[in-house]
């Protein structure tokens, strides 16, 4: 089985610079949260002629992200700030995690640093660009409910804004990833290997071929499973919603009195989706779409026919609110596409060229969507998790010189 390439191990506390100062926080959010981080800060380089460059992951714990150790080395500070759901994406509602980011920029900003700079890697793209988009909002115009219809409180919180941002590989969304990953030809919800022929991606009367060769998909087929995975993601979306209505309504006879013992139980637990067969994009197969420098398979392995089928995939089980905020290409607000028209801020660009999560039209997308006119962007040889694609090059940290160019070239 091949090993996860995004575990963020590759480095410990010995490989930092000497003198490095670490301090872990935790900050209370503004509904009770305990919002966890670790600031690194440089030898000897005082907040106010520094930096600090904030990280993020809605999912994964970024405090020992891979760029970590290079960036101190060129005179940064770097905060990474950890989601409440991180590592464990169950309950995973984007509205909660801006929570967290504004209640640790917050404290961040009580040190002066000069300038802060957000740093969303991956899935931290989504969020970032949501985050700058509702920290600029004055409160009451804020999404004052999350797509479930429960209240986000985030007219009540505080968002510190950023200066400057930086996407690395990063991806339109959570749910805009699924959506093109999601395998359309199940068939049926409840039964992990109901199977539309029609559809199947991994059948070679529909073009399919097991790598290394690559598979060859017609249009017409790409553009009848392009459809049919937004039209499973409805379903879902008409699943989730059925059951947010349902635990409201219990709660509601709760409130009333009314209520009978299995009300109770329904008004307090939540119900859990679990979503089949999460790797199978076409792309994964057929390299002559969205052509890039990428090896056959998906961000999980040379081999998307066995784990489309296995337990690792992304949203494979969440409850609704989850599903409805995250996970939903058609719900969520934490979306490139729809945050992107208000991100304004000076912006840099770093697309992975051998990147088997984001594909070259993904990431020129991603482009086309964030509003600032003064953007720049970079492309490196890289896989999603910046290994090298050159056989004898070992080393993941190579966009750290350009972020420190880029950072210093902003006065």
């Amino acid at each position: 089985m091949a090993r996860n390439a995004g575990l963020t191990t590759d480095w410990y506390p010995a490989a930092l610079p000497a003198g490095t100062g670490v301090e872990l926080q935790t900050s209370v959010t503004v509904d009770g949260n305990a919002a966890k981080g670790t600031l690194y800060t440089p030898p000897g380089r005082g907040p106010r002629d520094t930096t600090v460059i904030v990280t993020m992951h809605p999912r994964v714990d970024f405090s020992r992200h891979y760029l970590i150790p290079a960036l101190l080395r060129a005179g940064h500070a770097v905060y990474a700030q950890q989601a409440r759901d991180a590592g464990n994406d169950l309950r995973l509602v984007h509205e909660q995690a801006l929570l967290d980011l504004g209640a640790g920029l917050e404290w961040l900003h009580t040190h002066g640093f000069r300038r802060t700079v957000g740093l969303g890697n991956s899935g931290g793209g989504a969020l970032f660009t949501y985050y700058v988009q509702q920290s600029h909002k004055a409160p009451d115009d804020r999404i004052l409910r999350t797509p479930a219809g429960r209240p986000t409180s985030l007219d009540k919180a505080t968002l510190p804004t950023l200066d400057a941002l930086v996407y690395l590989a990063p991806h339109p969304g959570q749910g805009t990833l699924l959506s093109r990953c999601i395998d359309p030809s199940v068939s049926d919800e409840n039964d992990a290997f109901s199977v539309d022929p029609a559809l199947d991606p991994f059948s070679e009367h529909n073009g399919y071929r097991p790598g290394p060769e690559s598979s060859t998909y017609s249009e017409e087929f790409v553009r009848r499973y392009r459809a049919a995975q937004l039209e499973r993601v409805a379903r879902i979306d008409e699943i989730a919603r059925a059951h947010v209505a349902e635990a409201l309504d219990a709660r509601n006879r709760v409130q009333s009195g009314s209520a009978s013992a299995e009300d109770r139980h329904r008004a307090g637990s939540a119900r859990l989706i679990t979503v089949w067969r999460t790797d199978a994009d076409l792309r994964a197969m057929d390299l002559s779409l969205d052509k890039s420098d990428r090896a056959y398979g998906s961000v999980y392995g040379p081999r998307p026919e066995v784990t489309n089928y296995g337990i690792v995939g992304f949203g494979r089980l969440s409850t609704p609110e989850a599903w409805l905020s995250t996970w939903s290409a058609l719900s969520s607000n934490a979306t490139i596409a729809k945050a992107g028209p208000d991100m304004t801020l000076p912006t840099l660009l770093i697309s992975y060229t051998a990147d088997n999560c984001v594909f070259p039209s993904d990431f020129d997308g991603i482009v086309d969507a964030v509003a600032g006119s003064d953007k720049q962007i970079l492309r490196i040889a890289a896989d999603h998790y910046g290994h090298p694609i050159e056989p004898d090059t070992q080393r993941r940290d190579h966009a750290a010189g350009p972020i420190d160019d880029w950072i210093r070239s902003l006065g």
